[in-house]
Order: structure tokens, then C-alpha cells, then sequence
């Protein structure tokens, strides 16, 4: 398998901080964000990546992460040139991704502690067309949260009022090439982007949404207050 990060975006949520560098650069612990995506998809096997990026701080990137052989894995960037959501960013990768290959998403500012090995076999291992990974939080009418039936998603519905459960989607998600004629397909969302969600939800409905649950912490690092607990956490790992 592949590994596609996406780490775009304005992140506007963790101004003025990001007026000075993209907040995947901003340091969590002792290492830059996006240290911590590759490092997972490296630790999972994975050896090509591709990295999305804006074009704020792209020499910044070029500059940490290089080619990606300290890690030993390859990376190859594309920049995403306007804000346009997760699946426009997403769309980026159908060139780098083969015909009938699978692989996994990441959102540069999703830390956790799971290993994605187990996950990416269960995926692989049920020949699935989507796989999203979820997490039980107690705040989840702050992220896309899955109605779930029977032991399937049937739906996911994007920062609800009342939430159909406890869980999140997180920004981790499986998928095979045949993504990228579901993306050509989407209609922008009210506020101009085509949505995550709306791939998701696709899958959904036809059933072969594949879920699991992250089994330790996770953390959307995209405000002040998830940010610091990411540090701490991450400090914790490295220094204890």
C-alpha cells in the first residue's frame, strides 16, 4: 500500500500561529507535526508517500523532511493551490495512485497511538472499497459522526446538533483508486468544497464502509487546546 497525507489547508483555527509557517510545521513534542503522519506510515511498511501541502512553507517541507530517506520511505509533493476541501486534496493523488491499488489517507494534524498495520491488513485482507477508523469522544458534535447500524455505518453526518453516537470519524481512511471516479463525481458542499464526507457517505450507502476503532489516545491537533494536549502527550512518549 501507499501513503497519502494532506497537509493543506489555511488553519485558520490556530491563527496567528499560522500566519508565520503552515500548521503542520508547528512543533508537537520535541518534532514538527507532520514528523508524527510519517512516521506512522513508515512504521506501517509503507515506503512511497505523497505529501500535499500549500504552497505556504513548501520550502520549509523541502528543507525537514527532504526526500524522506531518514525515514526511509520516498515522498513526493503536490500542492494543492486553494483551499478547496479534502477531497479536492485528495483528488491530487489519482496520478500517483495505480489502478487497482490501495492506500491509506492521512490529515497531517491527526496524531495517535495505534499502530496502522492491523488495520491496513483488515482492510486489505476484506478486499473493501472504503475503511474509516474511528474513536469514542466525548465532544463528538465537533467532528463527522457515524450512525451506525447493526454494526455498520449507514451515514455520516458532519458536526450535528444531536449526535447519532459517542464516536468521530477520524482523519484516517482507507481506500482503493476507484476513490478518485467517486471525487470526479461530488458537487461542492454549501461552502464550496467537496467533502470528505460526501465520499464517505457514498460508500456508505452502497455498504462496503468498512469502520474500526482506534484502540488508544487520538487528537485532532487543529486548536490551541488539542494542540497542547498533543504536546504533552507526545513529550510524555518521548522523554518518559
Amino acid at each position: 500500500m501507499k501513503g497519502v497525507i494532506l497537509a493543506g489547508g489555511s488553519g485558520t483555527r490556530l491563527a496567528p500561529l499560522t500566519k508565520l509557517m503552515n500548521k503542520h510545521l508547528l512543533p508537537v513534542g520535541k518534532y514538527p507535526m507532520i514528523y508524527y503522519a510519517i512516521r506512522k506510515l513508515a512504521d506501517a511498511g509503507i515506503k512511497e508517500i505523497l505529501l500535499v501541502i500549500g504552497k505556504q512553507s513548501a520550502g520549509l517541507y523541502l528543507e525537514f523532511l527532504g526526500s524522506g530517506h531518514t525515514f526511509g520511505v520516498q515522498i513526493v509533493y503536490k500542492i494543492q493551490d486553494q483551499p478547496g476541501g479534502v477531497a479536492e486534496a485528495l483528488a491530487l493523488a489519482s496520478g500517483f495512485i495505480h489502478p487497482n491499488e490501495d492506500f491509506v489517507v492521512l490529515l497531517g494534524d491527526n496524531l495517535f497511538e495505534d499502530s496502522l498495520r492491523e488495520y491496513m491488513e483488515k482492510f486489505q485482507f476484506e478486499a473493501g472499497e472504503a475503511m474509516v477508523l474511528l474513536k469514542k469522544v466525548e465532544d463528538p458534535e465537533r467532528f463527522g459522526v457515524p450512525r451506525l447500524e447493526d454494526g455498520r455505518i449507514v451515514s455520516i453526518e458532519e458536526k450535528p446538533d444531536q449526535p447519532a453516537s459517542d464516536y468521530c470519524v477520524t482523519g484516517i481512511y482507507m481506500y482503493n483508486a476507484e476513490v478518485f471516479e467517486v471525487i470526479r463525481k461530488l458537487l461542492p458542499s454549501g461552502r464550496g468544497e467537496l467533502e470528505i464526507t460526501d465520499v464517505n457517505n457514498y460508500y456508505a450507502a452502497r455498504k462496503t464502509l468498512q469502520h474500526s476503532s482506534l484502540k488508544g489516545w487520538w487528537c485532532d491537533a487543529g486548536t490551541f487546546a488539542s494542540l497542547q494536549e498533543a504536546g504533552l502527550r507526545l513529550v510524555k512518549e518521548h522523554f518518559d
